[in-house]
């Protein structure tokens, strides 16, 4: 049977947290105590199985049996339980084989793609609409992700002008930024593509922070995902009702 580690993140008191299932690499849960983010552990690997099964065509059973178990809990240090603890967890700090970077890279076109179909009905005003319950709008989230992807990116390479200009004209420009956020993430994607062997094994300090190609894909995937699942929620309960 199948047993997946959880990699956990939470202030001392066990309130908040996140867990992160890096054996199924891009899925992440919350949870408002250790208990809750747990306790929907089992749902979400469900969940991201038969996407990756459906959408990414990996050879994955979704439907197969598995057992979960604690590999590091981090209770301590700086921003617990939004993704990047300081010191990383354990298999961030891995080589990451050419393999495995275009298994994660169409991981990651498959969450944009899902993105778009998510809100390609939506009117203009619809997707710019703040809710009235005072979360940020359809809009807003996207730029928020997009942008994220970049500065997770920049963590590992650097500054990189074509891909500033890129996002800066998807967020800002006269379009609709769903026509033209495609055109960015190809530019992503294309600089993903050629990391070298060194790149994907070297470590990259900043501040108290080291960053590795794993720990950047890692958070690249994790972040849309949650925010695909995010939009995902709030739009079924719309059509839902109260």
């Amino acid at each position: 049977m199948q047993e997946y580690a959880l990699y956990v993140e939470s202030g001392p008191k066990k309130k908040k947290t996140m867990v992160h299932v890096l054996d199924l690499l891009g899925l992440v849960v919350r949870g408002t105590t250790t208990e809750q983010a747990l306790a929907n552990v089992p749902d979400a690997i469900k969940t991201y199985l038969v996407f990756l099964h459906s959408e990414c065509k990996e050879a994955v059973e979704p439907s197969a049996p598995f057992t979960t178990r604690i590999a590091e809990h981090v209770m301590s240090g700086n921003w617990l339980a939004e993704g990047d603890p300081t010191g990383g967890f354990a298999p961030d700090f891995l080589p990451l084989s050419v393999t495995q970077l275009i298994i994660y890279l169409a991981r990651l076109d498959a969450i944009h793609a899902s993105l778009l179909q998510e809100v390609a009905g939506l009117s203009a005003e619809e997707f710019a609409a703040e809710p009235a319950d005072g979360h940020r709008s359809l809009r807003r989230i996207f730029e928020h992700a997009a942008d994220s992807e970049y500065n997770y990116l920049r963590m590992l390479i650097g500054a990189d002008k074509e891909i500033q200009v890129a996002l800066k004209f998807a967020l800002h420009g006269p379009i609709d930024m769903r026509a033209t956020l495609p055109a960015y993430w190809e530019k992503l994607h294309s600089r993903l593509a050629v990391l070298t062997p060194a790149d994907l094994g070297q470590f990259v300090p900043h501040g108290q922070t080291v960053w590795s190609a794993h720990r950047t894909l890692r958070r690249m995937l994790e972040h849309s995902w949650e925010h695909r699942e995010e939009i995902r929620f709030r739009l079924e309960s719309t059509v839902q009702g109260p």
